[in-house]
């Protein structure tokens, strides 16, 4: 009888621990994002959020747009941020530019779930869109204010050089399009590609006169840019969301209301963060876990 109860007991317990198992299984996810200090930033954001609401986390950062896409469509990671913008534009290969912000996003979010599998969270009020810079010197020198000014500076003077990253080289939002669309005459050997975090510094230090820049960059405060107007609305609205493998929210539905504070970030508000990074030198995570323990989404 003892040895019954005992042999009981012990099935017990293991298939108590074995179930345990389970459910700490079942909690972890795996998290993407990009190579650039937004996306750092809010992949942190993304961890810190659903690890203080019981997930284990594993956190992969620092690739590529194309790759950390994929990633997420093959199932290698369950979630990352992505701008509604680079959807519709580079990976989806539309050709209609869609300058509403609610409109875009109900398009890319009805296509990408029908077509992928692949869930859009809220939008959030981030636009990071591409934009074209000068320093304050330059604009005051030149009188230009936007990018029909620049169109016209550039086609008078073929010397000028322009620092920016591999992908604004090749993708259709990008360089080629811009060049096209404002009828800019921009030879191959005047264009530098560099890392995207010494486009900055490449034109502060006079080793080149045009650079891109993201609308969020904590750079342009930093280096105290001149940020053209698009007057001729040639770059496509970039609003961030938080985009999930459709199964992966259907087991977790409650990642929606953990990760909501992700879409309550606005342009002024993240353009603070990067700066912090950018020009103050804080880690990613912290500025990430300080900006959600001051606006009350951390116990």
């Amino acid at each position: 009888m003892r040895k019954n109860l005992l042999f009981t007991i012990t099935i017990f317990l293991v298939l108590m621990v074995a179930s345990m198992g389970v459910f700490a299984q079942a909690k972890k996810i795996t998290a993407g994002a990009k190579d650039f200090t937004e996306q750092y930033i809010v992949g942190h954001m993304q961890a810190i959020l659903l690890e203080a609401n019981g997930f284990d986390v594993d956190l992969k950062m620092g690739t590529g747009s194309s790759i950390t896409r994929q990633a997420l469509v093959t199932g290698q990671t369950d979630l990352y941020p992505e701008y509604t913008g680079t959807y519709w534009l580079t990976y989806a290969k539309h050709e209609e530019v869609i300058n509403d912000p609610e409109e875009l996003y109900n398009k890319v979010k009805q296509e990408d779930l029908e077509e992928n599998g692949i869930v859009w969270l809220e939008r959030s009020n981030i636009n990071n869109t591409y934009a074209i810079a000068l320093t304050q010197e330059q604009a005051a020198e030149t009188g230009i204010e936007t990018l029909s000014d620049l169109a016209e500076y550039v086609n008078q003077n073929e010397d000028l050089i322009w620092a920016i990253d591999h992908e604004f080289a090749d993708r259709p939002d990008g360089l080629p399009g811009l060049a096209e669309h404002y009828g800019m005459n921009i030879a191959d050997n005047n264009i530098k590609i560099m890392e995207i975090g010494l486009t900055h510094e490449a034109i502060d230090r006079g080793q080149a006169d045009i650079t891109m820049v993201f609308a969020t960059d904590g750079k342009i405060k930093k280096f105290d840019l001149v940020v053209l107007e698009d007057d001729k609305q040639f770059f496509p609205v970039y609003n961030l969301c938080v985009t999930v493998r459709e199964e992966v929210l259907d087991q977790y539905p409650e990642m929606e209301e953990i990760l909501k504070p992700i879409a309550e970030l606005t342009n002024e508000a993240i353009q603070e963060l990067n700066y912090q990074v950018d020009a103050v030198g804080l880690p990613e995570r912290l500025v990430a876990r300080n900006y959600l323990a001051e606006n009350g989404y951390l116990d």
